[in-house]
């Protein structure tokens, strides 16, 4: 209907989806030998390489031999499937590794996408590989997301996210772009809850991957176009020409339209005829996301329209009541558009005073399905009952809940029988050392020959005694977090049980360092992160 103001030939619109699937390849060997990874999807412990992606020579650098076979097949295996995959290359994390399709209608996407992942898994098996499609499988290196290129269509061809040749076509580019903005900036906290898992939560706000605030980087062109509209008179933008009625929108140059996408810490970014949604997690269904999405921008469509009607029936041309109604809605949403470093803790507090959904708690995250403002969308729009929306949270909050409980298991079933073990057999090692040296050298000689392998001794002592009491709490935690029913609150407990895998984590990874490699029965990251 929105079409109709500049296009009456348009029957329908399509929403289209380009997603970018990032991965990691790991040899199937060591993913064997890490029960962390093989039962979690991520590296629940492990120290960083000396080496990993400072140098960007893995971004830069040509594809191994070995994942150009994968490449092949898999691309070979999903054209048997009808899925155009066009996109290969590396990634910035060592062993990262993209591919994407050509851009397809939004459902077909989705579909194609879910196959792929399949698809994924079983040709790397037989290069010898596993896949890792987790948001944060390695520790200290860029995650993996899936960016959901989103655009609208007509189908008399029209793309509704590109800017046009004239003035006239603009004030159409510019009515989608104000009204997905609008939708994003009302929406902002359930777009948020489309992308957030207990996965995904690892991944957000670092090393390049956009922070758990939702807002939108238009860059300069296009946000120079909205300010003009926004500080202008509506009839200061018509013109009266010879030829009829003439806009006073400035053009936007189609070759700086790809300049826009440089910022990377917006999670919706717009990038020259399409929105970039960054923040979705590479295991995501995409669905999530794009049912969210599109139904926040239907439902401000329909919003517009009316608004636009009304103004038209007290008297006011198409133009100047689309323009009114386009500047309003730009003010009211100017919140969710910001240019600058999503990671400064200075964005942080600007947007909390923008009043946008600053929450960092997954469970908490999911109560936005349940405003009043959600319900509302999804049900006007005839896309979700309240009932649907309650059911589904109840799987989210109880699907989070046991992605913590099975790590927090593996971590201290993995301190408990690997890595305490594994540290005190090295401190006997360091024991029987220095017992022998005060027997073989004068008292005075043997304590400054033994006093760095005592301070080693002392500290495993020190670090192993801390990971046993910290594993100890965390039982009792999980315990208490057990014993509740309701599935929210249970996931808001387990939500508390996160940060002490981090703290177990570091003297786990402290001793990595410590102990001889030998004894070491874990591969290590220098292992893990580099194909041979």
């Amino acid at each position: 209907d929105v079409c109709h103001y500049f296009n009456p030939d348009v029957k329908e619109v399509y929403a289209y989806l380009g997603w970018e699937q990032e991965y990691f390849l790991v040899d199937e060997g060591l993913y064997a030998a890490r029960p962390d990874l093989l039962l979690t999807g991520r590296t629940l412990m492990g120290h960083e390489s000396s080496k990993n992606q400072q140098l960007e020579d893995h971004y830069f650098g040509a594809i191994s031999t070995r994942v150009t076979a994968f490449m092949q097949d898999l691309e070979i295996q999903a054209l048997k499937l009808g899925i155009p995959l066009k996109t290969r290359h590396n990634e910035v994390a060592p062993n990262q590794f993209e591919l994407a399709p050509i851009y397809e209608e939004c459902n077909l996407a989705n579909d194609h996408n879910l196959l792929i992942m399949s698809l994924m898994r079983k040709v790397a098996r037989n290069h010898g590989f596993r896949v890792l499609l987790h948001e944060k499988p390695f520790k200290g290196v860029n995650g993996s997301g899936k960016h959901n290129n989103w655009s609208l269509g007509t189908d008399t061809g029209i793309l509704l996210m590109a800017p046009g040749k004239t003035p006239e076509e603009n004030l159409r580019f510019i009515t989608f772009v104000s009204n997905t903005l609008k939708a994003v900036y009302k929406h902002n906290a359930l777009i948020k809850a489309s992308i957030s898992s207990a996965t995904n939560a690892h991944r957000l706000g670092a090393n390049e991957a956009p922070p758990a605030i939702i807002s939108s980087f238009l860059g300069s062109q296009v946000s120079a176009v909205l300010e003009k509209l926004e500080n202008s008179d509506s009839k200061e933008l018509i013109i009266e020409g010879k030829h009829g009625l003439k806009l006073d929108i400035p053009l936007i140059p189609e070759l700086l339209i790809d300049n826009t996408d440089r910022n990377r810490t917006s999670p919706f970014a717009f990038t020259g005829n399409r929105f970039e949604f960054r923040a979705v997690g590479s295991s995501a269904n995409c669905a999530a996301a794009m049912l969210a999405l599109n139904a926040a921008v239907a439902e401000q469509l329909i919003l517009f329209k009316q608004e636009v009607d009304a103004n038209i029936a007290k008297g006011q041309e198409k133009v100047e009541a689309i323009l009114d109604v386009i500047r309003k809605d730009l003010k009211e949403s100017k919140a969710i558009r910001f240019d600058g470093n999503g990671y400064s803790e200075e964005w942080k507090e600007e947007a909390k005073k923008r009043g946008l959904d600053c929450e960092t708690s997954v469970p908490l995250i999911f109560d936005a399905y349940l405003k009043e403002s959600s319900i509302k969308m999804f049900h006007t729009t005839g896309v979700m009952t309240e009932k649907e929306l309650k059911a589904r949270n109840e799987v989210k909050w109880e699907t989070y809940t046991k992605k913590i409980q099975i790590e927090a298991r593996v971590l201290g079933d993995l301190a408990m029988n690997h890595i305490i073990p594994v540290a005190t057999t090295y401190q006997t090692l360091l024991v029987e050392n220095v017992s022998k040296v005060k027997k073989l050298f004068p008292e005075a000689k043997a304590n400054a020959l033994s006093v760095k392998n005592l301070e080693i001794i002392e500290d495993i002592a020190n670090r192993t005694i801390l990971i046993k009491e910290k594993v100890d709490a965390m039982i009792e935690a999980r315990k208490v977090a057990n014993k509740i029913e309701c599935e929210r609150e249970k996931a808001i407990a387990y939500h508390e049980i996160v940060p002490m895998l981090d703290e177990i984590r570091y003297h786990i990874d402290k001793l990595e360092l410590t102990i001889d490699d030998q004894l070491w029965t874990l591969p290590k990251y220098r292992e893990l992160l580099f194909i041979r």
